[in-house]
């Protein structure tokens, strides 16, 4: 398989929402925040749409549950990838496609937190850690 055919397909997962991204080489496709009872039905028609041809999910908190919720959906390649690190590569990368506006620019983006979800970001890092890499390959995507 080319890389250019490669279409990845990454969950951050948690135990009330996740967040999904949809990635190929260089560029993302789609991101949301669901709610974790709707993730089935997000994968079916994300994985249909977007012509998916694996799927990445992080390993911590409520990966055993999106794999159990998965396992009738899932209909291409899946695997557990190291998500240790992320969440902070995450909030820097929303932080620099949202910069802070008015009062808020004054104070250190560390010290922030997103005005809303941002596990979508998370999911975006793991689906680029995933197309880094050969397909099937295991993976880290921390490293922060």
């Amino acid at each position: 398989m080319s890389a250019a055919a490669r279409v990845v397909l990454a969950i951050d997962p948690g135990r009330h929402k996740c967040g999904v991204a949809v990635c190929a080489p260089g560029r993302v496709l789609a991101r949301r925040v669901v709610a974790a009872p709707d993730l089935a039905a997000l994968v079916r028609d994300w994985t249909d749409r977007y012509a998916v041809t694996e799927v990445v999910i992080g390993d911590r908190t409520g990966a055993a549950d999106v794999v159990r919720a998965l396992a009738g959906v899932l209909r291409v390649p899946h695997r557990l990838v190291d998500e240790a690190g992320t969440t902070l590569r995450a909030r820097a990368r929303y932080f620099a496609e949202h910069p802070p506006r008015g009062w808020r620019r004054l104070i250190p983006r560390s010290l922030q937190t997103p005005p809303e979800a941002y596990d979508d970001y998370v999911a975006v890092l793991l689906a680029e850690a995933a197309l880094a890499q050969p397909p099937g390959a295991g993976h880290g995507a921390g490293g922060g």
